[in-house]
This record gives structure tokens, C-alpha cells and sequence, in this order.
């Protein structure tokens, strides 16, 4: 706890901490570097050449600000996916564009409500802005868009967030049930649809895009399909009056030029995410069978990682990602029950593979040693 007297009540009375610790401060803790980078649910599969390629080009301008109205890639983004520009925002990841979506709609007090388990960051958020966070659980391994919408309903929620396909868990839900949740939001309340790995999901996952309908805003990435994450760029669809209002609270420098530039080329190379759709369908598979030849049981998966189901618990689903860490494998788990009897592992090239693959069998048997008198 911080007491400097000069913080706000509510930043004093946060904690100091951040919702995941990266793997470089894991590396630096444990004082060599980890052999598999298996839990961001980063793409080792990289961004388009063609990404890189602009990326490069664009750093010799790196001494100019970003375009702040983010011009040619909102208007490549409108133009994919047949919208008009002014429902689109471009920011710095999902992240950021929640962040500023918290900001403008959640007073101290407000009530705002997601899934217990579900991606930390919006929670962060919404703590760091006031909000009183409930929460419900899942349904089996899928968020519950019925318990969602009720609990909604039963306290008069400002935000509802629900994310499609699902992190930690993989899971998805079909683009006919995702219509009903919108369909279904209480007149005052906002759905936050969390759409990260949607270029990864079968193509039934998402409804079609009806940027005038009040009711939802839905946030896309380049940091999954495309490949970019450590670029920080995203963006939010939703009626043209919520994405003018981001423009009252945004960070209009954020979104670097290096960022758009990739962006922009990764947008106009299809043919390579339809590649890199390929090789994570084909390391879910390599997951899904390496899981099953440790006596484990890998869920189905509509993202870019696959959630392994260790078995027994909680502790012993920790025993087991302490040991793939031991063995320099970096992977990560849900972290509420019951969905913490998991572990996490993104997909990622041959070699990630086989690096896992070895260090697994060897982490059960640790762990399971643990539980021997």
C-alpha cells in the first residue's frame, strides 16, 4: 500500500500490482532466459513480412508524431469490413481502448459486470476508475451470457463484458447466441465484446457488424491473428456517438507511426493471416496431442492457445506450471476456481512445440510427487 498523502482516496486505496507479470520480469527473477515463450498467447508465428517490411521503412519518420486521427488505417479498417470510418477508433491494444471505454461511461459506484475468471485487465480498469465490479461465473468452461445479462439486469450494470472467443478458457460461443446477449442488454447497459481472437475462431463466432446498434461495442486486435502485439494497436466498432466520445479522454498521440504503418500492411495481406490460421490450427492439434499422451485432456480451442485440464485442482494445476517454469517452458493459468484446475498454452512454431513436449512429462511426474506421503 502506497500512503503517499498526496494520492486520490481511491489510488490509495489500490494495490500496486498489474494484472499479469511479463515473462522478461520472470526471466530476470529466475536469471536465464525461458527456452519456450508459451504464455501471452503471443503469435511465434510473426506478423506479414509485408508488416515488417513497412515497419521498417516507417522508422526513419520515427522522429514525426503518429497520425492522432489514425486516417488510413480507420479508413482501410471501414473499408474490410464495409462500415463507415467514423465507428471505428484506433488505440494503443485493446487494453488502452478499454481503459478509456471505463473512463468515459463508468462513474465511482457504477455498477459494471463480467464473468469471475474472465481477462483481468477490464477488471483493472474498472478499479482504477471506481467502479463496483460483480461478477458470475462460468458455465462449465464457457462464460454464461444468460447469468451475464441477469446480473446486468439486477444491478442496473453500466458495462457488461463479455469476450468472444474466450481467454483463459478458448471457448467460444456461435454468432447466433452472441445476438441474442446484444438483443438482450438492459436499456441503460453497454456490452463490451471482446472480439481478440475472432480471426482465429471458426467463421460462425461472430455476428455480422451493425455499427449503428447502440447496444454493444465490439474491440478487435493486430496483436492475435496479425501477429503484432508488441505494436499496441487495436480498435473499437460501435455507434458513431460512442467512438466520437473516445476523442474527449484518448491518449490522441498514443498509437505510434511505426504501429500504423504495420498495421496497415498486415491489414491488406490476407493471404498470410489465412497462413498463420493454418499453423495454429496445426498447433492445437500438436497441444491437443502431446496433452493426450500425458494422460491429459486438452479443451476444444477457437483461439490462438489451447487450455490443458490437469486433473485434479487448483494446487495441483500450480504445481504443474511451477514446474514447466522450472523447465524453462513460460505458460500461464486461469486463476479462479473451477477453471484453475488448467493450464494455458499458446500455440507457437515446431521447435516451441517440442520444447514442451519434453518438459511436461517431467513436470506431471514433479508435481505428482508432491502428493506422496
Amino acid at each position: 500500500m502506497n500512503n503517499d498523502p498526496r494520492l486520490t482516496p481511491l489510488a490509495a486505496s489500490l494495490p500496486s500490482t498489474v494484472p499479469f507479470v511479463g515473462p522478461e520480469a520472470q526471466e530476470r527473477a529466475r536469471g536465464r532466459p525461458f527456452a519456450a515463450r508459451l504464455g501471452a498467447n503471443e503469435s511465434g508465428f510473426g506478423p506479414s513480412p509485408h508488416a515488417i517490411t513497412a515497419m521498417q521503412n516507417a522508422a526513419a519518420q520515427v522522429w514525426q508524431y503518429g497520425d492522432p486521427e489514425s486516417h488510413d488505417l480507420r479508413h482501410a479498417l471501414a473499408a474490410h469490413h464495409d462500415i463507415g470510418p467514423e465507428h471505428i477508433m484506433i488505440g494503443e491494444g485493446i487494453d488502452t481502448l478499454l481503459g478509456v471505454l471505463v473512463r468515459l461511461i463508468v462513474a465511482p459506484g457504477d455498477a459494471v459486470v463480467t464473468s469471475a475468471g474472465a481477462y483481468p485487465t477490464f477488471n483493472y480498469h474498472v478499479a482504477g476508475f471506481g467502479g463496483d465490479l460483480h461478477s458470475v461465473p462460468y458455465a462449465g468452461d464457457h462464460e454464461d451470457p444468460d447469468r451475464l445479462i441477469a446480473k446486468a439486469r439486477g444491478v442496473g450494470a453500466k458495462l457488461v463484458y463479455l469476450a468472444n472467443p474466450d481467454n483463459p478458457m478458448g471457448s467460444h460461443h456461435a454468432a447466433s447466441t452472441i445476438e441474442a446477449v446484444i438483443a438482450a442488454v438492459p436499456d441503460g447497459s453497454l456490452l463490451v465484446l471482446d472480439e481478440a481472437y475472432i480471426e482465429l475462431a471458426p467463421d460462425d463466432t461472430a455476428p455480422p457488424l451493425d455499427p449503428q446498434d447502440p447496444r454493444v461495442i465490439r474491440m478487435r486486435t493486430f496483436s492475435k491473428g496479425y501477429g503484432m502485439a508488441g505494436a499496441r494497436i487495436g480498435y473499437a466498432i460501435g455507434a458513431a456517438p460512442l467512438i466520437d466520445a473516445f476523442h474527449k479522454v484518448r491518449n490522441h498521440f498514443g498509437v505510434n507511426r511505426l504501429a500504423q504503418a504495420g498495421a496497415l500492411a498486415a491489414l491488406t495481406d490476407q493471404d498470410w493471416l489465412t497462413h498463420v490460421r493454418a499453423e495454429v490450427a496445426a498447433s492445437r492439434a500438436e497441444i491437443s496431442r502431446i496433452a493426450q499422451e500425458n494422460g491429459l485432456v486438452a479443451l476444444p480451442s477457437a483461439t490462438n492457445f489451447v487450455t490443458i485440464d490437469c486433473g485434479q485442482n487448483g494446487e495441483f494445476a500450480r504445481r504443474v506450471l511451477a514446474q514447466l517454469i522450472i523447465n524453462d517452458i513460460f505458460v500461464r493459468m486461469p486463476f479462479v476456481a473451477p477453471q484453475d484446475r488448467c493450464i494455458r498454452i499458446s500455440c507457437g512454431p515446431a521447435a516451441d512445440m517440442a520444447a514442451f513436449a519434453a518438459a511436461l512429462p517431467v513436470a506431471l511426474a514433479a508435481a505428482r510427487a508432491a502428493d506422496q506421503p
